[in-house]
């Protein structure tokens, strides 16, 4: 079954673990789970190829298992936190992991993450982007212009707040 395009789908380096994503990957992420018990990481080690066979992968699934490619594990259903008991199972680190699938260091992933995660230019949707260009084209006005909205839901907290109970008279002394 082909994966329906999703507007979010063109966020470069991001596959968005969604629904549909949930029920491709259902094999790899059970798999995964599996390995937490040690008598299946002991049986995954002995027979890998032989082992995988029980969750009815995809040809696909099986061979970026096989192949340690998280980022296609990712892209056919895998979630990252299911994926990375595999990882654990060869012995990485969670932070390894996060590494190996920006392509980056293990030193480079973690100063990144300390200097506040990696920018955010160049990883949002593009469709986002080609949706606000559209607006600004046809001039909409920004958000921080629509205050009437808000305006109005403001008095209306403001009636509200007129109708309340009045404060009892030990509420009153606390103060």
């Amino acid at each position: 079954m082909a994966r329906t395009q999703q507007d979010y789908d063109d966020i470069p380096g991001t596959f968005v673990f969604d629904a549909e994503r949930s029920r491709e990957g259902f094999g790899i992420n059970m798999f995964c789970m599996s390995l937490m018990k040690d008598d299946n990481r002991k049986a995954f080690k002995a027979n890998e190829a032989e082992y995988l066979k029980k969750f009815r992968l995809t040809p696909e699934q099986t061979e970026a298992v096989l192949k340690r490619d998280y980022n296609r594990m990712l892209e056919l259903g895998g979630n990252i936190y299911f994926t990375a008991k595999l990882g654990a199972t060869d012995g990485h680190s969670f932070q390894h992991l996060a590494a190996v699938m920006t392509g980056a260091s293990q030193q480079d992933y973690a100063a990144m993450m300390l200097g506040g995660g990696r920018s955010v230019e160049g990883n949002r949707s593009r469709s986002g982007k080609d949706k606000s260009a559209a607006k600004a084209k046809a001039g909409a006005k920004p958000a921080s212009k629509a205050a009437p909205a808000s305006k109005a839901k403001s008095k209306a907290g403001t009636k509200s707040k007129s109708k309340s109970k009045p404060k009892s008279k030990s509420s009153a002394k606390r103060k």
